[in-house]
């Protein structure tokens, strides 16, 4: 049965395909239906409640469809929501439809044969939107009892990721994995550049919200197999292993840098743009298995030089003798 209290939100600057869409909706028993004629409006009545689908026009004047996408997934992101983006289009090419994609948008429904996907495209919008939330409710549900954990004294409480005893632990395995099954171990280390910069000008609750962001934002970015985990105040570590050694490199994590160099996280004290360094510390059983301490070490070397030259730098660990 379709849950027709579905929250649903159609921005279309057309009144008369606004006019439409909304009518489509009622007439099919849907209650909670609000129509606007702009981005802003529809990105307003979103930060005061949330809706479970958005229907937005791709061409609209100031803000189009794609960048008003781009708006709501940092808005779902600040607030541990997701919402499902469906634009109208007359658009039918291959490139359009793939950079939509690439830009967060779930579906599409063509304008010229909008009364009849609308609806089915409602239903499946509906399915997909609940079954997210019920997943990031449970996420956020387990995070909240990680944070009560603390005899385990794994976790860091602020963000609910493995603190650094847990990444030491998690490191030390891979370690080991590496050197009994071959391949190599991935230590990638991010640190927040202008993390003091920013602490100087916003509150402890601004910052906490920000460590908050930075956490969810590589959650999203690292692949579920690899080890996520908090190492310092604005440092955060990726463990990975690879079955490969020449798949270990830059280009596997040149995601994580660009997602949080070059879009900005959304707080209550506005939008933050942040500076992040990252360096890959490589280690592999052919050169020889390091201890966990030459890998932070050198990771920690390595990042001092990624903040100098501001790229995504590279390095091997450096093991001392006798250690």
């Amino acid at each position: 049965m379709p849950n027709l209290d579905l929250p649903i939100l159609v921005v279309d600057d057309a009144k008369f395909s606004s006019m439409v869409v909304g009518r489509t909706l009622r007439k099919a028993g849907y209650r909670d239906v609000r129509v606007v004629n702009n981005a802003s409006t529809a990105l307003e009545l979103m930060e005061q409640r949330p809706v479970s689908v958005l229907i937005a026009d791709w061409l609209m004047p100031e803000m189009d469809g794609l960048q008003l996408t781009d708006q709501v997934r940092q808005q779902d992101e600040q607030n541990n929501h997701y919402t499902y983006v469906i634009l109208l289009t007359a658009r039918e090419s291959i490139d359009a439809l793939s950079e939509a994609f690439d830009r967060g948008v779930d579906d599409f429904i063509y304008k010229s044969d909008m009364t009849k996907q609308l609806i089915p495209r409602i239903f499946a919008a509906d399915r997909m939107a609940d079954r997210q939330n019920t997943l990031l409710r449970a996420n956020a549900l387990l995070v909240e009892n990680n944070r009560e954990l603390e005899a385990t004294n794994i976790i860091d409480l602020e963000t609910g990721l493995g603190n650094n005893l847990y990444s030491r632990d998690r490191l030390a395995k891979v370690l080991r994995h590496a050197e009994s099954r071959g391949g190599a171990c991935a230590y990638v280390l991010c640190g927040i550049r202008n993390w003091q910069d920013l602490k100087r000008k916003h509150s402890p609750s601004v910052m906490s919200e920000l460590a908050v962001g930075i956490a969810r934002r590589l959650t999203t970015l690292v692949r579920p197999i690899d080890s996520l985990c908090r190492v310092g105040d604005n440092q955060y570590a990726v463990i990975a292993h690879f079955p490969n050694s020449d798949h270990c490199t830059i280009t596997a994590f040149r995601r994580v840098f660009d997602g949080i160099n070059h879009k900005a996280l959304k707080t209550t004290a506005g939008y933050i743009s942040l500076e992040a360094g990252m360096v890959l510390c490589k280690a592999d059983a052919e050169h020889g298995t390091p201890l966990v301490q030459d890998v932070e070490r050198t990771a920690v070397q390595g990042l001092v030089d990624a903040y100098e030259t501001r790229r995504f730098t590279e390095t091997v660990p450096e093991m001392e003798t006798g250690a």
